[in-house]
């Protein structure tokens, strides 16, 4: 009895597919050594990061409300005149620093402002001497 091997006409036929398998050994085992090797090389410091936190929004609570329009226009508690400069949100920033507890400010800013708007108040309160900003955003609506 005889084998036949290749084609009926008794030539074996030429196999040109490269063979992958040893590069992706080596490509697992490169891989590997990476993941032991990287805690080591890298020596991060731990820290413990701060959590998420969520507060609702209390409008009883005698927290300063800044609003900054589109324009850029930036407005103390709600009325309806502008603050004339930054120079005159700072003298009424620096009043509402000393009391104790400090307030916190509650930054308003339309969706269209600059940031430049934005950031220039930011600067102004911090300056002022608060501790504590944040922005006031509209909830997703519920699906």
């Amino acid at each position: 009895m005889a084998m036949q091997i290749g084609g009926d006409d008794g030539e074996d036929q030429v196999n040109s597919t490269i063979n992958t398998t040893p590069l992706v050994d080596i490509m697992l085992v490169l891989l590997i050594i990476f993941i032991i090797t990287s805690p080591v090389v890298l020596n991060l410091t731990k820290v413990t990061l701060p959590a998420e936190k969520n507060d609702p929004y209390n409008p009883d609570a005698k927290n300063v409300i800044i609003t900054v329009n589109k324009d850029g226009d930036i407005y103390w508690q709600g009325y309806r005149t502008p603050i004339a400069s930054d120079d005159e949100l700072f003298e009424k920033m620096s009043k509402e620093a000393v009391k104790v507890p400090q307030p916190e400010v509650h930054i308003r800013g339309d969706q269209n402002a600059r940031y430049e708007s934005i950031g220039k108040t930011i600067l102004t309160v911090q300056r002022s001497g608060i501790a504590k900003v944040g922005f006031v955003l509209e909830p997703p609506p519920k699906s």
